[in-house]
């Protein structure tokens, strides 16, 4: 997981009105939990926003007053209108301690069953899990190179290095099916098939009429 670094300041007053102040010098109210003790405290808005707004995960080493914490983003809070960044709660980390987060799965490769007139679907584009902060990847990445029409891959087909999935093991993560239109049609011929062959053995099974 790649690691970025924000400077914090301590919160010297918090409530509503401490807030709004930091608020109106460019500065986002946060907290930091998880360790020992509840960390109040303050960050500029520009770079916290380049990371709450990432798709990706990361290690954020945080410099409060020069003591430094291992966190990750936890939750964040928008304003309903105008949606600037209003508070963000962070989650100490340790390197000797499993965390869990939410990693964004990418596909890579090309399925021959795509290839063949399949249709690609991903159900599940995030999955949870749990490892040592160093385990932790920005993003997961699943080879989709042997995937054939009627393939599914479930949770419990993943297997990530020094990482446990948190999902439910049946959940269907991707597969590739055949279009309904090219099934609906693959069924109907040998259907219209059997419909023309009725009649001519029909005719055949007929008796000859007596003279």
């Amino acid at each position: 997981m790649k690691k970025v670094e924000l400077n914090g300041s301590l919160r010297t007053v918090q409530g509503t009105k401490g807030a709004a102040q930091l608020r109106r010098n460019k500065r986002v109210p946060c907290v930091l939990y998880g360790g020992e003790s509840t960390i109040h405290f303050s960050v500029d808005e520009a770079p916290l926003k380049k990371i709450v707004h990432s798709p990706e995960v990361y290690r954020i080493e945080i410099d409060i007053d020069g003591q430094k914490r291992l966190a990750r983003l936890a939750e964040k809070q928008f304003h309903p209108v105008s949606d600037s960044l209003l508070h963000v709660d962070f989650i100490e980390m340790s390197d000797s301690k499993e965390a869990s987060v939410m990693l964004t799965l990418r596909l890579v490769g090309q399925s021959p069953g795509v290839r063949k007139g399949g249709k690609l679907s991903q159900p599940l584009r995030k999955l949870r899990v749990k490892g040592l902060p160093a385990a932790l990847p920005e993003h997961l990445e699943f080879d989709i190179n042997a995937l054939e029409v009627g393939d599914s891959i479930r949770v419990r087909d993943l297997k990530f290095e020094g990482l446990a999935v948190l999902e439910r093991p049946s959940d269907v993560v991707v597969a590739v099916k055949m279009p309904k239109k090219v099934e609906e049609a693959a069924a109907a011929a040998p259907a219209a098939g059997a419909a023309a062959a009725a009649p001519a053995k029909a005719a055949e099974a007929k008796p000859a009429a007596k003279k």
